[in-house]
């Protein structure tokens, strides 16, 4: 079982020229299309957050449920949906404005504790930074990790929710020594004003590195860095295309029984690079469709 912990919200996405072009609510949040990729890709999954009693919380678990994706763990209340109004750039990619204002999914609490047979516990986006639920999924990610699970963590930044840079940017070094496994995009890197090597000396196993078209790269405890080109597709919009590929590296190392720091070791060159592709694949399909719609596991073929 791997559980995703994290919001679950809408997107406001334009269809059309100009700001404010036929706008539809498409469901989405960083962990949350992590979680339908998964469970899309055939993964056991659950969802851990909180969401809203209301039209679009019931949405939103009802397409988790589609995706066959546990949702028995998640917390409800009465507070609204947070909102991300979209905005698309010419070649596709997308930025985004947040009303977060007393929603539900930041009010998220500690659970009792993870489905029986968690192996791994994906971490990311607004809810790392939005308290008080912020501090809730950082201590779960410590505990998760202090009980030997294998912990992923795309901090996906969001730079327009971040009141203080040089904080946010000390909080995630704090947690490093808590991840397995760090995936970020180069944007978010710059962001930060690290490096892998840097990060990798502070605790994850493996660092990968988004780079949009251009494909991804990982650099390892090791020294080994392997790098892979992206698939060539006709780009409607990025939304969604980080999320498919933390769910991809997920999902294939789960499949290869690699979620442990001596996994990811001994996958090598060769492994690494199969891993990649299989996540390139699965972004570009992503990318070629409106809004977060990931692949199925047909869609993408044998890993």
């Amino acid at each position: 079982m791997i559980v995703v912990a994290g919001e679950a919200l809408i997107d406001l996405v334009p269809h059309g020229p100009g700001a404010l072009a036929d706008l539809k609510p498409a469901l989405g949040g960083g962990p949350y299309n992590t979680a339908v990729a998964l469970g899309r890709l055939g993964s056991p999954t659950a969802f851990c957050s909180r969401t809203s009693h209301d039209a679009f919380g019931e949405a939103l678990l009802d397409g988790l449920r589609r995706a066959g994706v546990d949702v028995s763990g998640v917390q409800r209340g009465p507070e609204p949906t947070t909102l991300a109004v979209a905005t698309i750039d010419g070649d596709g990619s997308a930025a985004y404005s947040f009303y977060v204002d007393g929603t539900a999914d930041r009010l998220f609490g500690i659970p009792a504790g993870l489905p029986a047979g968690t192996r791994a516990v994906s971490f990311g986006t607004c809810s790392l930074v939005l308290e008080p639920g912020a501090s809730a999924y950082e201590e779960l990610m410590r505990t998760a990790a202090a009980q030997g699970l294998f912990t992923a963590l795309d901090p996906n930044i969001r730079a327009g929710l971040i009141p203080d840079a040089d904080a946010y940017r000390a909080r995630f070094k704090s947690w490093l020594p808590s991840v397995t496994l760090l995936k970020l995009s180069a944007e978010d890197a710059e962001w930060l004003g690290g490096t892998p090597r840097e990060w990798l000396a502070a605790g994850p196993a493996a660092v990968v590195v988004t780079r949009g078209g251009d494909g991804l790269t990982v650099h390892t405890r090791d020294g080994a860095e392997y790098s892979v080109p992206g698939e060539k597709v006709e780009v409607v919009d990025t939304i969604g295309a980080g999320d498919t590929v933390n769910a991809a590296l997920l999902h294939g190392l789960s499949a290869q029984d690699a979620l442990s720091p001596e996994g990811l070791a001994a996958l090598g060159r060769d492994g690494w690079r199969r891993l990649l592709r299989f996540a390139a694949r699965a972004a570009a399909i992503t990318c070629s469709r409106a809004g977060a719609e990931p692949p199925y596991a047909a869609e993408l073929g044998e890993l």
